[in-house]
């Protein structure tokens, strides 16, 4: 049997080095299950595979994508506490793909509350700002969170769950139809970066007293501007570069302003520290059966995915993407 999978054959641009192939059906080996898809969520870190600049640097061809929710069709030797028939989302590189197989261990049981492509959104973003906010920041109730990118993959979480922290949330974005969907996540102050200066509304927004975290997954100009935003041992979360730019860090600031530099890389968790991706699972299934997160999609069909992960590298969508697998 076979099953169709999208394979960059070099690096570039998804839309010009992404191919459909027919590929034999994969079989899991010992620790391991196999998925059929029903739903892939499209993140930033595919354009960066395709791109060829990841941390993690897959030579080609190679199958993108890194989280997706289906249905387990097989399990390998060792395998106990997932069956086969057993819905779940799951996080590996290579699930841009009809089948899929992940380790047992990097998969989770989906959240009843959530249709497929929301399940299918909510693994590395929102274990992303779950681990960031409430782990690396020990985010408290009243305190003031700057989320950057805010109606990104991961930004879009970021507001989420510090809005249900209890959290003050002043959402930075790069367009009116972006700020829209932040104030829907539950940011309370708005900036648009295109025609305002983030480090004076943050002031004013805070009496010049400056915010208590920033979740920061853009890098180079938004990190420089952050730092000039953050108050007295505040928390600087650095989740990622995606304005493209890697910033260099003065220490000299960080000193003399006597705040906290913080970097979130969720994906170290998986193998170092997995007791604490399922007490972020655990906690991100309790808040969608209560309401409080969903994720906020846009389903683009399988056969679309070189198209949507290039508006994706473009900077022009709100909210996530994810690709339907049909049956």
């Amino acid at each position: 049997m076979t099953s169709r999978a999208w394979q960059a054959t070099a690096y570039g641009e998804p839309g010009e080095v992404l191919e459909l192939v027919e590929r034999e059906l994969p079989e899991p080996g010992p620790g391991e299950v196999r998925i059929r898809t029903t739903a892939i969520a499209l993140n930033f870190p595919d354009v960066l595979l395709c791109r060829g600049q990841y941390q993690v640097r897959p030579e080609p061809p190679f199958v993108p994508g890194v989280e997706c929710c289906g249905v387990v069709t097989a399990v390998g030797a060792g395998v106990d506490a997932v069956a086969v028939g057993d819905r779940v989302v799951g996080s590996l590189i290579g699930v841009l793909a009809e089948e899929a197989v992940l380790p047992a261990g990097s998969v989770f049981p989906a959240p009843p509350a959530l249709t497929d492509a929301e399940a299918a959104a909510l693994t590395v973003g929102y274990q992303t700002a779950w681990v960031g906010l409430n782990r690396r920041a020990a985010l408290q109730a009243g305190e003031t969170v700057l989320v950057t990118a805010a109606s990104g993959g991961v930004g879009s979480a970021a507001v989420q769950l510090a809005a249900a922290a209890g959290a003050r949330v002043i959402a930075v974005v790069g367009s009116a139809a972006k700020g829209e969907l932040a104030r829907r996540l539950g940011a309370d102050v708005v900036i648009d970066r295109s025609s305002d200066d983030i480090v004076e509304r943050v002031k004013a927004e805070t009496g010049g007293r400056g915010v208590e975290v920033v979740f920061d997954p853009v890098g180079g100009d938004t990190y420089a501007a952050a730092q000039k935003a953050i108050a007295f041992e505040g928390r600087l979360l650095v989740v990622g570069f995606a304005g493209g730019d890697i910033q260099q860090i003065p220490a000299n600031i960080v000193l003399v302003k006597n705040f906290s530099v913080v970097g979130v890389h969720w994906g170290l968790y998986m193998s170092k520290n997995p007791a604490v991706t399922r007490e972020a699972h655990a906690a991100l299934t309790e808040l969608a059966a209560s309401g409080v997160v969903r994720p906020e999609v846009t389903e683009v069909p399988f056969a679309e995915v070189p198209e949507a992960l290039d508006r994706l590298a473009a900077g022009v969508t709100v909210g996530r993407l994810v690709a339907v697998v049909e049956p």
